[in-house]
């Protein structure tokens, strides 16, 4: 049995319904706050996730970052070396879509700054409960996540659903990278 731990940066722009995901995520999907207000700073949360198929677990430390522009360049400072990036963006707002191409070039020139290899990620549409207002078709966001090498999810944190999902895929996919490193270490290893 493997316990491991890994930093995950929580970005997307304000109101898009990021720490709504996370408090339904750490919940086990039985807590959506009807009220929040805008995270000013950066907020962790844990949550362990057992790998499907093993006895090891992923202890998840996400590191949730203000999304108000202001606040960003200050909160940059406590994203610290990120293992998995979760870039949120709302199904309804154009804008928010549009502003993850930045959100990207961001997270990776601190990666860049930290000599970080790249980062895994997945792109998640949130509120898709709201259907009648989408803005942005799955097609185009599947699209531009594949372009970046992220897994893509649209989820609903109002209506908890699929809010398990990107961050069971996050944690699998640092749970492989772990397997594919020992891996590599055992075949250099004198026999």
């Amino acid at each position: 049995m493997v316990k491991l731990r890994a930093r995950c940066l929580l970005v997307g722009d304000s109101a898009v319904g990021k720490s709504a995901l996370c408090h339904v995520f750490q919940s086990d999907g039985t807590l959506f706050q009807k009220n929040y207000s805008l995270t000013a700073g950066v907020e962790l949360l844990m949550k362990c996730v057992v790998i499907p198929e093993s006895s090891d677990s992923v202890e998840l430390y996400i590191v949730d970052s203000a999304g108000k522009q202001a606040l960003v360049d200050a909160c940059e400072k406590m994203w610290g070396e990120p293992s998995l990036l979760f870039l949120v963006f709302d199904l309804t707002s154009e804008s928010s879509f549009a502003n993850c191409s930045h959100w990207m070039d961001r997270v990776q020139a601190h990666c860049r700054g930290l000599q970080l290899p790249g980062v895994s990620g997945v792109l998640v549409g949130n509120k898709s409960d709201l259907s009648s207002r989408r803005e942005v078709p799955e097609s185009v966001a599947q699209e531009w996540a594949q372009s970046q090498g992220l897994d893509y999810y649209e989820t609903s944190a109002k209506e908890m659903e699929n809010c398990e999902a990107p961050l069971l895929c996050l944690a699998r996919s640092f749970h492989t990278l772990y397997q594919e490193r020992r891996e590599t270490f055992q075949t250099l290893s004198p026999a």
